[in-house]
């Protein structure tokens, strides 16, 4: 009680003051309704522009769900397009052969830059119908890694801030394959190496995923050119990109799935028995021809 009374006594006079305010408000507002009308109208500027803040902050505080559900509708509207593609193949333009055609909306957990074997975790698992070898792509469409591992509830990427991962690539303009990939330096720097030396090189220009690329769809941006030089025998360019992603802000990706990728996978981990396959029934056929002329 006693620190109550000596609370008031230091806050009296405040008190009193606003009080008098109130009063004299309340009693000039009486006094005619041009004041009523003026007061009324500055109270509404005021409370209008106090609403307007708090609903300011309140969409500031908001953006991280708005974003997940744009992504998640991103995704979606991906897939569609995935799926009308592979029915209508002539009415959408399309300069890949190989399209995904999945696209799953995920929120990173997790993402190490200071390694030099990076990876990024994912809230998105098998129960999502995640799987390994998906693509993963910032929600611009900008390569950042690809799936390692699953769980139930959560999935591994390893970065693409990685110095054992090696992508097929090819200048976005000239056409010219090349192989990216980072030397554990710069977080936001990464290479591209045996460009040929017949390339159309030009400073700015986008570096991308090549056609037959392991870990990302035709077409992901990976960086930006900002320097390149003639190697040391003087036949092939050697550039200095500026990556597309900026992995240090990584909070939504698209896991991107592409089926297609593994058949073209296992045609490359098995050339030789579909060659000999294919000679043994072509030696069959023609003995078949000699013997029933």
């Amino acid at each position: 009680m006693h620190k109550l009374i000596y609370f008031i006594k230091k806050i009296y006079t405040p008190l009193i003051f606003f009080f008098l305010e109130i009063m004299a408000l309340y009693i000039y507002s009486s006094s005619s309704p041009y004041a009523a009308s003026q007061l009324r109208s500055y109270s509404h500027q005021i409370f209008g522009w106090c609403g307007s803040q708090f609903t300011a902050m309140r969409n500031y505080f908001s953006l991280d769900s708005e974003n997940i559900a744009l992504n998640e509708r991103i995704a979606q509207l991906e897939t569609v397009l995935a799926a009308y593609r592979n029915h209508y193949p002539q009415s959408v333009e399309a300069e890949i052969d190989i399209a995904p055609n999945s696209y799953i909306a995920a929120k990173v957990v997790s993402n190490t830059l200071s390694s030099k074997q990076n990876y990024i975790v994912v809230n998105k698992g098998l129960e999502d119908n995640v799987r390994i070898g998906m693509s993963v792509l910032s929600p611009e469409g900008y390569a950042v890694g690809h799936i390692t591992n699953c769980s139930q509830r959560f999935s591994i990427a390893t970065s693409i801030l990685n110095t054992t991962l090696k992508i097929s690539a090819r200048l976005s303009d000239d056409r010219s394959m090349c192989l990216a990939f980072w030397d554990g330096v710069d977080a936001h720097m990464f290479n591209a190496t045996d460009i040929s030396k017949y390339a159309k090189v030009v400073q700015g220009e986008s570096v991308e995923a090549a056609d037959f690329s392991e870990y990302f769809p035709a077409g992901a941006i990976i960086g930006t050119i900002e320097s390149f030089e003639m190697n040391d025998d003087n036949t092939m360019y050697n550039c200095k990109l500026r990556l597309a992603a900026d992995m240090s802000r990584l909070d939504n990706v698209i896991l991107v799935d592409n089926s297609d990728i593994d058949e073209v996978k296992i045609l490359k981990t098995q050339p030789e028995p579909a060659v000999q396959n294919l000679s043994a029934q072509d030696s069959d056929e023609s003995l078949n021809v000699q013997t029933n002329p």
